[in-house]
């Protein structure tokens, strides 16, 4: 079978990111964490005291910029920022640096090189709708407000330790509503997307429904 694009996107604390990995790895394809990049250019423009509204200093921030994104860290030019960039302060800002129509241009383009000759399961929030309208497989992971407020609130990733779900679920509640509500690439499953809602299923039972969705595509499937 040919290698494939697969795109999985859905909003904070669905679970992208660990099913994306765990499917990527299962197939032996490279993993793109999208979201990763726009933290990256928000921490930079953050750190180089950029203004987040600024919209076209914050894009040459993104095209100067080298970022390389693995399933196992995050690189801005020299900096890893594996971790400096999942904060509640780069959350904000990643969210600001999303709805720049001409960030977006330039690192939409960037995704689209990465994925070109497919092999890759890319995750974010318009990769099935923008970065790769064709992709093969489209999937659009969800899940209840109370089960995504409680997985972000136990990730240190995010957090640096555990947090009041409450006030992770503001958090959630703020940046889903900037994501849906942006002019550019607006957060919302795809016509053609499968949407798997991952609330109370175990991260095992969530990729076997990935992967039967793809696995339709083999012959005989």
């Amino acid at each position: 079978m040919k290698p494939l694009i697969i795109a999985i996107d859905g909003p904070s604390g669905a679970g992208k990111g660990t099913v994306a990995r765990a499917v990527a790895a299962e197939l032996g394809y490279r993993h793109v964490d999208s979201g990763a990049m726009y933290r990256a250019v928000a921490w930079k423009a953050v750190r180089g005291r950029v203004p987040l509204e600024d919209e076209a200093a914050v894009a040459r921030v993104a095209e100067q910029s080298r970022i390389d994104v693995t399933s196992a860290h995050v690189r801005i030019d020299d900096a890893d920022v594996t971790r400096e960039i999942r904060t509640p302060e780069i959350d904000r800002a990643a969210a600001a640096v999303a709805r720049l129509p001409r960030v977006r241009i330039v690192l939409v383009d960037r995704q689209r090189r990465l994925g070109a000759v497919g092999g890759i399961v890319m995750e974010g929030r318009d990769i099935g709708t923008v970065v790769f309208p064709t992709a093969d497989v489209k999937v659009y992971l969800d899940a209840s407000p109370d089960e995504r407020a409680r997985r972000r609130a136990n990730d240190p990733a995010h957090t640096g330790g555990p947090k009041a779900v409450a006030d992770v679920a503001t958090l959630l509640t703020e940046r889903d509503q900037l994501d849906r509500t942006r002019a550019t690439s607006p957060l919302y499953a795809a016509d053609d997307a499968v949407v798997v809602d991952t609330t109370g299923k175990s991260v095992e039972e969530v990729v076997r429904e990935v992967m039967t969705v793809i696995k339709r595509l083999e012959p005989g499937g």
